[in-house]
Order: structure tokens, then C-alpha cells, then sequence
């Protein structure tokens, strides 16, 4: 397999990661936002137990990422730095000011109306900034970032406000919140709060259907490449059919309330997506003047940071599994009153 595939499956596999771990920290601090009813107090304590103890790690994704696409595809990250430079650069704002926030509303004095300020703050950074990560990927498969040697000829606003782009912001905000909203249910051992995000999952994976219909609907026209990917290659065809297998199989564990295995095929329906987009654009990195082939660096430099990913995977993972093991909330189980003898039985002896 040629060395730049390989990087490209692992750029993917980071995305892929980001999406479930914090993409539902996104899709959090829109339930945070959206919170209401008797518990909503109860909504908000939970998300920030939820997400309190890890949060931050979950961005390593995102930077390794951006580190590959640097130093594997310096020309495609060129590309998209000035391509992109207005959504990107909001949506480092956005993670920036709802880490803030996050922050000083959990360590602010409580009932203060300061406090709330910084909870809104922390809400409307964690809705516009997954818009914004779709935004740019719409902006990256529409083929409306032209590049011409070394120049990029599209605007700075055009690509990332086309209504395929919008379409797939959409999309990014509704896959993020029914994440969120289906590991919530298994953070939890109160009924009322697990029913209250169980009607939130499902409500969420309707908008999620919704909008992924109307981001088919316009890739016609506002993606060709991508439109040709998802109805013509096998191999995605074959990724959509599993995705849709994960979803209804993840509504009916929803239905079900076995709300562990929802976790599971929730999160596999996303991953899958993911998937699939980076399958429906393959050979491209940026549609349509950029392959793989094309935007990667020396063959060199490729192999250096294939062995600098491993050693850093060593390090990396084993050390993420430990700090979600000593944070993960343990729900203990439920307490079983020991039968009493019964007196009279006694005296009857």
C-alpha cells in the first residue's frame, strides 16, 4: 500500500476519533443550551459530570490531525489555511472561549448571574463550532476551493457559505447533539434524567436523518464528486448500507432502552459516516485539484512521521485509556435490603 494511503487512513482514523469523543462534547453543550422542564438543573449537573473530568484530551484528535495533514500534505493544508481562513479561524475561537467558559461557570459562585453568562457562552461555542468544522468540510468536497499551482483561487467566503456547505453544518451539529445525547443515558442511573435524554436521542436522530437527506439532495449540484461517490463506488454503497444498519439498529436499542448498546451503534453510525465521506472523495484531499498523491510531501518525510505516529500511539493511547478509566463515573449498584425473619415464625418455634 503506498506510503501516502496509509497516512491518509490514519488522518481519517483521527477524524473518525474526534467525531465520537469530541464531537459529543459539542453535542453536550447543546443540550446544555436546550435544557428544560422540572430537571433542568439536573440536565446541566449531569453534562458537566459528564464531561468535566476529560474533555480537553478529546482535542488530541483534532491536533494530530492538523499535525498529518502539515507535515504529510503540506500543500493541501496550504490550501486550506487560506481557503478556509474565516471558518477556521471562528472555529478556533469557538473551542477556545467554550473551554473558558466551561470553566469559569464551574468554578464561579453558583445562582451568580455571571455564572450564567459563561453557561451561554459555553452553549453557543459548542453549536457554532461543530457548524463550523462541517462548514469546512462542505467547503473541501464542494470542489469550489480551486487551486492553480501555488494559488488558490477561490474567496475567502464563497466555498464555506454555499448552502451544501450549510447543509453539512447542519448535519455535523445534528450527528454531534444525538451522540451526546445517547451517551448521556449511560451516565446516569435516574430514570427521569434517562428518559429525558432518551426522547432527546430520538428527536435528534430524526433531525440527523433529515438533514443527511437534504445534504444528499444538494451534493447533485453542490458536490458532483461527492454525489458520484456516495451513488456510484462500492465500496460506499457498501458503507452507507452499514450505516443505516448502525442507525435503525441504534433507534431500536433506543426504543428498547438498552441504552449501553445504543451507545455502541450510535457511535458506530457516525464513525461509519465519517467514513463514508472520506470514501465518496477518495483520491481527492481537496476536491477537485488535490489528490493524496498530489499534495504529499516527500516519500522521506512520510515514513519519519509514520514512526513518529507509532511512537506517540504507544505513548498516547495507553495513557488515555488510564485517565478514562480513573474518571469514568462507576454507577454503583443498587442496594438490596436483606430479608428480615419474621417474628412470629421465631415465637412459633
Amino acid at each position: 500500500m503506498p506510503t501516502e494511503l496509509i497516512l491518509g487512513s490514519v488522518l481519517v482514523a483521527c477524524f473518525v476519533l474526534y467525531a465520537l469523543f469530541g464531537g459529543a462534547d459539542f453535542g453536550g453543550g447543546v443540550w446544555d443550551l436546550l435544557a428544560s422542564g422540572p430537571r433542568k438543573a439536573e440536565q446541566r449537573a449531569l453534562i458537566s459530570q459528564a464531561i468535566g473530568p476529560v474533555w480537553e484530551v478529546n482535542h488530541v484528535w483534532l491536533i494530530i490531525g492538523i499535525v498529518i495533514l502539515f507535515s504529510g500534505y503540506p500543500r493541501a493544508f496550504a490550501a486550506l489555511s487560506v481557503a478556509l481562513h474565516v471558518p477556521l479561524t471562528l472555529l478556533l475561537l469557538g473551542i477556545v472561549f467554550r473551554g473558558t467558559a466551561f470553566t469559569f461557570r464551574t468554578y464561579d459562585a453558583r445562582g451568580d448571574q455571571v455564572q450564567r453568562r459563561w453557561g451561554l457562552v459555553f452553549s453557543g461555542a459548542s453549536v457554532l463550532s461543530p457548524a463550523l468544522l462541517g462548514m469546512c468540510v462542505g467547503a473541501v468536497v464542494s470542489g469550489d476551493i480551486r487551486v492553480r499551482g501555488l494559488l488558490v483561487e477561490s474567496g475567502f467566503f464563497s466555498a464555506w457559505l454555499s448552502p451544501f456547505a450549510l447543509a453539512v453544518g447542519l448535519l455535523a451539529l445534528c450527528l454531534f447533539a444525538f451522540l451526546a445525547a445517547v451517551y448521556l443515558l449511560a451516565e446516569t442511573p435516574e430514570p427521569a434524567l434517562q428518559e429525558d435524554f432518551r426522547r432527546r436521542a430520538l428527536g435528534a436522530g430524526v433531525a440527523v436523518f433529515l438533514a443527511a437527506f437534504g445534504v444528499l439532495v444538494l451534493a447533485r449540484e453542490g458536490a458532483p464528486r461527492v454525489w458520484t461517490g456516495l451513488t456510484g463506488s462500492p465500496f460506499a454503497l457498501a458503507l452507507h448500507g452499514a450505516t443505516a444498519v448502525a442507525a435503525v439498529l441504534a433507534f431500536a436499542l433506543l426504543l428498547a432502552r438498552r441504552f449501553w448498546p445504543a451507545r455502541v451503534a450510535a457511535a458506530a453510525q457516525v464513525g461509519l459516516i465519517v467514513v463514508g465521506w472520506a470514501a465518496s472523495q477518495y483520491p481527492y484531499l481537496v476536491v477537485p485539484d488535490l489528490t493524496l498523491q498530489a499534495a504529499s510531501a516527500p516519500e522521506a518525510s512520510l515514513r519519519v512521521l509514520l514512526v513518529a505516529l507509532a511512537v506517540g500511539a504507544a505513548l498516547i493511547v495507553p495513557s488515555l485509556l488510564l485517565l478514562l478509566r480513573v474518571f469514568s463515573p462507576t454507577l454503583p449498584p443498587p442496594v438490596r435490603e436483606k430479608a428480615r425473619p419474621d417474628p412470629s415464625s421465631r415465637d412459633s418455634k
